[in-house]
């Protein structure tokens, strides 16, 4: 059994309350709820919150919802707090971004399908990358893989180097992926990572990941065709609906 488990903070450097904006009619969080619920994959989908704002609107529109700390470094520790709160025994926890209100949910069932025997210890989705100017953003995170499909390393920088071939057309000489932001943590896995302190290659490249990876932990990495559209400040909101081609 699978929990999606949507970790939804009302504070925010940029962008506060984020969670409730309205969107064509309906808040973030509900459309991000909506979205997970039509997953095949998940038997429950929880709000994880620190705010009783947040509670309330979950409760209103009829979901699910928990009360965690608000005190979390990050989304893993309060899905890990969230878990212990759920009814029923759940083999994994499936971490959906509170702030992409168009996620699609077959996205969620291409990363469980890699989930089912068991032994994953942790799963992360990946995309292609096809051109220059997204392999160079520092601020798109790639993954180099080895022959299990697991992540060997996420770095913000371009790897690995191809030598004698124009940075131009690196993408042209080697499939590169791009990290997109969804975890999924066996549950006796995700209570050891919370207790993980943070380590140097996470502190060199703010990665979260990199913590686990260099404690020995295997990140198995699916592909998937649909993009993440994030919205971290109100800007985004237009922009995303425009790359939604939703009028």
């Amino acid at each position: 059994m699978i929990v999606g488990i949507i970790p939804a903070r009302y504070a925010s450097t940029r962008f506060p309350g984020k969670p409730l904006i309205e969107i064509r009619g309906k808040s973030m969080i509900q459309r991000v709820y909506e979205q997970a619920s039509k997953s095949s994959s998940l038997g429950k989908v929880v709000v994880a919150t620190d705010d009783e704002r947040i509670k309330e609107h979950v409760l209103a529109f009829g979901g699910h919802v928990v009360m965690t700390a608000e005190e979390h470094p990050s989304g893993t520790d309060r899905c890990w707090d969230a878990l212990q709160q759920i009814e029923g025994k759940y083999d994994y926890v499936i971490n959906i971004q509170g702030d992409e209100p168009f996620i699609d949910p077959s996205q969620i069932d291409t990363l469980a399908a890699v989930l089912k025997d068991g032994t994953t210890e942790l799963a992360t989705l990946i995309i292609p990358v096809d051109n220059h100017e997204v392999l160079f953003d520092m601020g798109e995170v790639k993954v180099v893989l080895n022959d299990n499909m697991e992540g060997m390393y996420f770095s913000r920088m371009v790897i690995p180097y191809i030598k004698g071939v124009p940075q131009e057309s690196w993408h042209q000489h080697h499939d590169y992926y791009r990290h997109v932001g969804m975890y999924a943590y066996r549950t006796d896995v995700l209570e050891k990572l919370t207790s993980l302190p943070v380590s140097s290659l996470e502190k060199a490249e703010s990665l979260e990941q990199l913590r686990w990876l260099q404690k020995g932990f295997k990140i198995k990495c699916a592909i998937t065709q649909f993009d993440s559209h994030c919205i971290d400040t109100p800007e985004d909101v237009e922009k995303v609906l425009r790359l939604m081609n939703i009028g």
